[in-house]
């Protein structure tokens, strides 16, 4: 029975993930929302953007947003997880803040670095792009950051405490174990000096999970 699941939910990944054409067809209409195309292009990383934006950048700031908050609620069936024992990612959730980096693009910046970026971000249909304010200093301007999409079959919604806990602290995909996509987060969140007490709550609950013996 486990195994009629897991192949079952392999094909609605499959039926989620976007095709090429698709996906170049998405950056082209955010790109055409962002003024007449001289603006500068900010990108907004509250997760693994923070420590791992593969792409190249100008400036990079402590920056908020209002009307978001960052929260583990995307289930990561391939990258920290599998679908038979998904793991849990970073998203931006309605409601609150977020404190995270942002990123001005260099005029140099590729459109293949984009296209890469959307591919990363896009491909499974797991988030929405959205041109988000951001503040930071006395500044503000618009920064796209990837967004919940709240209809993917990879939502979580609110989760128990401890079953957040496991999936962390046990997953792991093809780009390693979930816990060090937490830990990454946190050491970039500390280097900034942004405190998130979303984070620091599961990076202890799930550093003592992995110490337990038998784990």
């Amino acid at each position: 029975m486990k195994d009629t699941i897991a192949a079952f939910d392999r094909v609605k990944l499959e039926s989620e993930r976007l095709s090429p054409e698709e996906l170049q067809a998405s950056l082209r209409k955010m790109l055409s929302e962002h003024g007449d195309g001289r603006d500068p292009i900010w990108i907004f990383g509250y997760g693994s953007l923070m420590w791992n934006p593969e792409f190249d950048f100008h400036v990079r700031r402590v920056a908020t947003v209002h009307g978001y908050h960052r929260k583990f609620c995307l289930w990561s069936r391939i990258n920290r997880g599998t679908p038979d024992k998904p793991g849990l990612v970073l998203t931006l959730e309605r409601g609150g803040s977020c404190r995270g980096l942002a990123y001005r693009l260099t005029p140099e910046t590729s459109r293949d670095q984009l296209s890469r970026l959307w591919t990363r971000e896009m491909s499974m249909g797991s988030y929405i792009p959205r041109w988000l304010e951001c503040r930071s200093g006395g500044e503000t301007f618009e920064a796209l950051a990837f967004v919940v999409n709240r209809h993917c079959t990879g939502y979580a919604g609110k989760l128990p405490l401890e079953t957040m806990v496991q999936a962390i602290a046990t997953a792991q995909g093809k780009y390693g174990p979930c816990a060090d996509y937490l830990f990454n987060t946190e050491a970039a969140l500390a280097q900034h000096g942004i405190r998130d007490e979303h984070v620091a709550q599961l990076v202890h609950r799930v550093r003592a999970h992995i110490a337990k013996p038998g784990t």
